[in-house]
């Protein structure tokens, strides 16, 4: 089954909580969105909240992907709140539900990225990558490459250290 989109869909509660538990199942599933399993509901909602506010009262943009009628992919495109980087955005929260892995819904998530950064206007897109997990590949593969590294920045627990790999995807026409 393929996606359909929704940029900026009206962010009700019951989105809101559809995104939690999405944030929930990527993060327990080993997902590199801001946590470390095991989580609850009650453990993103300290993050979600203010990066709802984002979103409903601005500058933030929400990207979400259906499958039919189920929420299964979803995306922020994040303002750097700095004149001097209004030309490029960051894309955090990027989430395709554990359970759709391998069907190419990460990869129609990101063209879409693409496409609508386009349109809206940026000039490039920026991930940030936790390593260890290969997802730096997968960033490759979608045209993205790596612009530097955070040594060690993200601590998982102690001893466990992880770089931070920043990812970049120029939007501009090559022509």
């Amino acid at each position: 089954m393929s996606l359909h989109f929704v940029l900026d869909p009206d962010l009700t509660p019951q989105l809101r909580a559809e995104i939690v538990a999405l944030w929930v199942d990527v993060t327990n599933a080993g997902g590199a969105v801001g946590f470390v399993p095991p989580v609850t509901a009650a453990d993103v909602h300290a993050t979600a909240d203010p990066t709802f506010a984002g979103i409903a009262d601005g500058p933030d943009r929400l990207l979400v992907g259906y499958a039919g009628d189920r929420m299964v992919a979803v995306l922020i495109f994040s303002d750097n709140r700095f004149p001097l980087k209004a030309h490029w955005c960051v894309l955090k929260r990027v989430m395709v539900h554990p359970d759709t892995q391998g069907t190419g819904y990460g990869s129609a998530l990101m063209r879409e990225a693409a496409r609508l950064g386009r349109k809206l206007g940026h000039e490039a897109l920026h991930v940030t990558v936790r390593d260890g997990l290969g997802l730096d590949e997968f960033y490759r593969r979608l045209g993205y490459r790596e612009i530097g590294r955070l040594p060690g920045a993200l601590r998982l627990a102690p001893g466990d250290d992880r770089d931070e790999i920043l990812m970049w995807l120029d939007l501009t026409p090559t022509d």
